[in-house]
């Protein structure tokens, strides 16, 4: 395992140290989360763009063309203009 000292700004520090706290792990545990968490979150969206890339988006348009037309789901409606 590799080390890396990290400085922390002292308002972040705290928001771990509540967070450590609440999940009832150590600081150190915390920041490996947070860490693993956006990494992978960052990955999600690195292959997300990559399959972004390879898509159509005319054939994409075909499809929803061809679907027959109904009305939103309630809740779905686009909002009414307000001018």
């Amino acid at each position: 395992m590799s080390q890396y000292p990290l400085r922390v700004p002292d308002y972040l520090m705290e928001q771990a140290r509540a967070a450590a706290a609440e999940e009832n792990v150590s600081i150190n545990q915390m920041f490996l989360s947070f860490i693993a968490e956006g990494m992978g979150h960052r990955r999600a969206l690195k292959m997300v763009r990559e399959r972004a890339a390879r898509g159509d988006p005319e054939a994409a348009l075909a499809i929803l063309d061809s679907l027959p037309s109904q009305p939103p789901e309630a809740g779905d409606e686009l909002p009414k203009d307000e001018g």
